[in-house]
């Protein structure tokens, strides 16, 4: 999953940018709102974090831009405590959620959990593929009720498929999605990583869609 965090302040940026990152994200940072709505725009992010005071271009603004222009990522404006009228303008120009600062690093990833959920309608933290769960809250796979060791990347493929039960993903959706904008991307290592997968999981669970890309095919 890949996050945009839109933040001017260098010390709470680089708190979220780890705290996202250690919970199995790949982050992309802009510091500024001009340069944000430039990203978010032309990237495909499973959530934004938004604060509200930017330079170069207000949060509120960048949203508008955003959900004029038809991006429909969910985002979770960051908005000061005594400003109660940001929030309600934030979620009148598209917000999706907001939380006042300050706040603790656990909510907020709680927050991103859930709008990324809902965005794929998935209620549950725990999502299922047949024998296989993973909790999105612990990043815990099991198989049969037994944890599953995964590499980082194994993880990040297997969290997105299961977000989307049954649709086809691309390799270069995938490759967008697991991969922040920084990082030296290579479209092949995403077949490795299935092959790693399908070692691991049972057999038929992450189909190949020839000429598409893969599907974690659910069992109803």
């Amino acid at each position: 999953m890949r996050i945009l965090v839109v933040e001017d302040e260098p010390h709470l940026a680089a708190q979220l940018r780890q705290a996202l990152t250690d919970a199995g994200y790949a982050v992309d940072h802009a510091g500024n709102g001009r340069e944000g709505w430039q990203m978010g725009g032309v990237q495909a992010y499973d959530a934004v974090v938004l604060d509200l005071g930017l330079p170069e271009l207000d949060g509120l603004s960048v949203l508008r831009r955003w959900r004029a222009e038809g991006v429909h990522a969910p985002v979770l404006i960051l908005t000061a405590r005594d400003q109660w009228h940001e929030k309600v303008a934030g979620i009148d120009a598209g917000a999706d959620d907001y939380l006042t600062k300050p706040f603790h690093t656990e909510e907020l990833l709680a927050r991103v959990r859930a709008l990324i959920r809902r965005a794929q309608g998935l209620a549950s933290p725990v999502l299922h593929g047949g024998p296989v769960a993973l909790d999105t809250r612990s990043g815990r796979v099991t198989l049969d009720g037994h944890a599953l060791v995964l590499t980082s990347h194994e993880y990040k493929v297997l969290a997105y498929l299961m977000h989307r039960p049954n649709a086809v993903v691309s390799r270069s959706e995938l490759n967008e999605h697991i991969y922040a904008q920084d990082f030296d991307r290579d479209s092949n290592t995403i077949e490795v990583f299935v092959a790693r997968l399908r070692k691991k999981l049972p057999a038929g669970l992450i189909e190949t869609v020839r000429g598409l890309g893969y599907r974690l095919v659910a069992p109803p």
